[in-house]
């Protein structure tokens, strides 16, 4: 009888808990500027993903040589170009060298003829000349060119990766270790509570900025994925905080005590049973962390310390620092960082408002 009453508990548990989630979305829904938020986010997913198809100038796909490849995937990451295009000296113009090299390809092009790391050559697309240098908006490049002749508007489609990546990545890092670091001294107590709250102490003392400058002073090829490393690494003491706490409120409920009567382990009932129950509070932290890292990162590349070879949209806010009177490297790269660290914003607002249990109440 123990034991079924102990499993009655452990799945109405289960059953609240997707319950909670369900009023939570339809809380969240009833936001209309939380909702605007995550649709601006869903359209940056999409400019992230379909960035090769929307600008650039390689071919989504083409046939050559009787082969059907997909340059555009060397978008994503260099080493997935295929050799033959190298070994047969494409020069990364494939117009002119897909019909002079095989008068029998095809190929599937992006919607803009632009790149984002090169200057466009005269004559390289039908309709299109030489890219110029500070170009304003033109009807040939829709948000300019910067001072080397590159396409604005594709390196802000391009940057939308960059700013997606540094978001998640380095808050993804930082929500590993703060919800297991919060989780444990949470539930052990004691001295496990005391250690780590003296470790959160330390790392919350480490100035982040300072310690990627000089991460980057010290490697000989810093690249975007040290900079989203050490915020990662510098940035869980607030989650590990509050999951602390969501912890040690849960740890002496009905369910847990239900739990330990069936046998459970203590990283079942950590991982299975009280973490799930405690995610809702801990996701608002994480919401604003993201919006926290790509300014971060924004602001180290506005400074001109960020990876050179990295295209983000705090790079063309840094060649517009450099030229003032070049209005539009200021206000298209800005009024993107702007909508994007104030949509994640508005969905943090909307997640706490949706999940605080005394607004919930105030709302009913």
């Amino acid at each position: 009888m123990a034991g079924d009453s102990g499993k009655q508990s452990d799945s109405d548990r289960g059953r609240g808990s997707a319950g909670f989630w369900r009023e939570t979305w339809r809380r969240f829904r009833q936001r209309r500027l939380a909702m605007a938020g995550l649709y601006f986010f869903l359209l940056m997913m999409v400019a992230a993903v379909l960035s090769p198809a929307i600008a650039g100038t390689r071919p989504l796909m083409c046939r050559y040589k009787g082969q059907i490849y997909f340059p555009a995937m060397a978008y994503y990451y260099p080493r997935w170009e295929n050799p033959i295009f190298l070994k047969d000296n494409f020069r990364r113009v494939y117009p002119k060298s897909l019909k002079e090299k095989d008068p029998q390809s095809w190929a599937v092009w992006p919607l803009v003829y632009q790149d984002p790391a090169r200057r466009i050559r005269k004559g390289e697309w039908e309709g299109l000349s030489e890219n110029l240098q500070n170009m304003p908006p033109n009807r040939q490049n829709w948000m300019g060119t910067d001072r080397l002749g590159h396409d604005v508007f594709a390196q802000m489609v391009h940057g939308t990766r960059i700013a997606l990546l540094v978001g998640f990545v380095s808050t993804g890092i930082a929500a590993a270790i703060g919800i297991v670091m919060g989780a444990f001294a949470g539930f052990f107590g004691g001295w496990a509570d005391i250690l780590l709250s003296r470790i959160v102490e330390v790392v919350m003392c480490i100035p982040t900025l300072v310690l990627i400058l000089a991460l980057l002073a010290i490697i000989e090829k810093p690249t975007i994925w040290h900079v989203m490393t050490v915020l990662g690494v510098t940035g869980w003491t607030g989650i590990a905080r509050l999951t602390r706490g969501e912890f040690i409120k849960l740890r002496q409920s009905e369910f847990v005590t239900a739990a330990r009567a069936l046998g459970a382990g203590r990283l079942r009932i950590i991982f299975r049973h009280i973490l799930p129950n405690s995610l809702a509070p801990v996701l608002v932290p994480i919401t604003f962390g993201i919006a926290s890292a790509i300014l971060a990162e924004s602001g180290l590349s506005v400074l001109g310390f960020g990876p050179a070879a990295t295209i983000s949209w705090g790079t063309v806010l840094h060649g517009g620092k450099e030229a003032l009177a070049k209005w539009w490297l200021v206000f298209f790269p800005g009024l993107a960082i702007f909508l994007t660290v104030l949509s994640y914003n508005l969905i943090g607002e909307g997640l706490q408002e949706a999940t605080d249990p005394r607004l919930r109440e105030a709302g009913k």
